[in-house]
């Protein structure tokens, strides 16, 4: 067997009939959207988020699929214990999980009161961090495992406006990454989304924690929520490491990998919102 061959047998899209996915903020954004594409894809949701409210009406435009839904707050361990107990006490079960809910930001890194620092990696790292050992009987007891982390085009570099989004993204890849290459059963896909046109903009906090409450430019003319979704479950069910998924900002990666001098001229240029 050549080695193309081999690698097309041994990375043999997944399929996701049936198979049971857990998203967490799931309510809006790309978490709404990647439930409906798993949804679409004939799998089972388990649906993740604050919104009560918000997070029925996505299960309600997942339908017919079968969805249960728990309401959770990322940045809390209770709430996170509370949702794992009663999960348990459902009888279900995982084979996907993508860790999703985040929140970003949208300040000098020195008008940055720190309670702010600290709000973001509760809800961007230690949340996921957390649920992923809480849930570690179901990774770890199947042959595979799929867990997906929607982290950024910010994890891999500075930029204005973001040092505490940054740091909570850049975060995420040095955990899960060591999950990945400890367990061989666990397939880790890092989903790097760069302006996606989603809500994330107008949730994002100032730094004195009050919410940012505006849609960025470059947000509202970013690439369809839908359309990211698809492309990330692509991605999940192909065994894809890392996937980059936008538009002409993606080009900040390359520039930052091969060319920094550009980079550290070309950034703080670029508009933040």
């Amino acid at each position: 067997m050549g080695n193309n061959e081999y690698l097309s047998v041994f990375y043999k899209d997944m399929d996701f009939k049936g198979k049971k996915v857990l998203i967490t903020g799931a309510s809006s954004g790309i978490g709404a959207a990647l439930a409906s594409e798993f949804a679409r894809q004939g799998a089972e949701l388990i649906l993740l988020a604050r919104n009560e409210e918000r997070l029925a009406a996505v299960a309600k435009d997942c339908s017919p699929a079968r969805t249960s839904v728990f309401t959770v707050d990322m940045a809390s361990p209770e709430s996170i214990d509370s949702f794992v107990q009663d999960f348990e006490k459902s009888g279900l079960d995982i084979d996907v999980m993508v860790l999703n809910a985040g929140i970003s930001q949208r300040a000098l890194t020195f008008e940055t009161d720190i309670a702010v620092d600290r709000k973001l990696m509760e809800i961007n790292y230690f949340g996921p961090v957390y649920l992923t050992k809480k849930l570690s009987k179901y990774i770890l007891g199947k042959p595979q495992f799929n867990l997906a982390v929607t982290t950024s085009i910010s994890g891999l570099f500075g930029f204005p406006l973001r040092s505490a989004y940054c740091a909570s993204k850049h975060a995420l890849f040095g955990f899960f990454e060591t999950i990945d290459v400890e367990n061989p059963g666990v397939k880790v896909t890092f989903l790097i989304p760069g302006r996606i046109n989603t809500p994330i903009s107008r949730s994002a906090v100032q730094g004195d924690g009050s919410t940012h409450a505006s849609m960025d430019q470059g947000q509202a003319n970013g690439m369809p929520a839908d359309v990211c979704a698809r492309i990330a479950v692509k991605a999940i069910a192909r065994g894809r490491h890392r996937k980059l998924i936008g538009g002409k900002e993606l080009l900040m990666v390359y520039i930052r990998k091969w060319l920094p001098f550009l980079f550290f001229r070309l950034a703080p240029k670029v508009s933040a919102t």
